[in-house]
């Protein structure tokens, strides 16, 4: 990965292409320009549940950061914790009021939307009520999700680029991965005019294209 921090130093991120909190801290390290190399962790094969994986992070879950001697979990403290480490360029904006609306924007998704569309709440919905009930729930979630971001968006310092000011922080971080795992299942958002601006700026953004989970997934073998 192309970043500033090389040699002994470079991190490592224990993550799988297809999450959505992976890429959150994809996009972070990519929009501070911090190197770091690959683990993957296959969700679908269980790795996740591998005593190696337990010992870095006990709850099971990607993605795990390894970095300046530590092994950082959850991806909003690894956020936290790069934005404070490395303050170039900041995640958040300087006005404590700004800040609160960029936190409660990246909150919405990461605590409300996300952790009931993950994979184990969807297997287990599909076990009680079946595989139709499993895209029905979570397209209904992603649904009422959008549409409460679509109205935190409307705020002052909303100018029709990204979702806080002329630059990319926490917040597009956050909704980034949402729409890719909205646009997996079928739900558009063309409809919502302040989430596709952010959607049309992240997609030319040179970060969110080299953490976009078609950049990192993994090669097919060729027949």
């Amino acid at each position: 990965m192309a970043g500033t921090e090389t040699g002994a130093g470079r991190a490592i991120l224990h993550d799988y292409w297809r999450s959505s909190a992976s890429y959150r801290v994809r996009i972070a390290l990519a929009l501070k320009g911090i190197a770091y190399r690959r683990v993957v962790v296959d969700l679908v094969a269980g790795d996740q549940g591998a005593p190696a994986h337990l010992a870095l992070n006990p709850q099971g879950l990607v993605p795990a950061l390894e970095i300046d001697g530590l092994v950082l979990t959850q991806s909003l403290a690894i956020l936290d914790y790069l934005d404070e480490t490395r303050p170039d360029p900041p995640l958040l904006p300087a006005d404590p009021a700004a800040r609160a609306s960029v936190r409660a924007i990246a909150l919405a998704v990461a605590c409300e939307v996300h952790p009931v569309s993950n994979l184990s709440v969807l297997a287990r919905v599909e076990a009680l009520a079946g595989v139709d009930a499993r895209g029905e729930w979570n397209r209904d979630n992603i649904c009422r999700g959008l549409a409460a971001v679509e109205r935190l968006l409307h705020h002052p310092g909303f100018t029709g680029q990204f979702c806080h000011g002329a630059r990319p922080g926490l917040a597009d971080c956050t909704l980034i991965p949402q729409l890719y795992n909205a646009s997996r299942w079928g739900v558009g958002f063309d409809h919502l005019p302040r989430i596709s601006a952010v959607a049309r700026a992240c997609a030319v953004h040179p970060a969110f294209l080299a953490a976009h989970p078609e950049t990192v997934a993994p090669a097919v073998p060729a027949a």
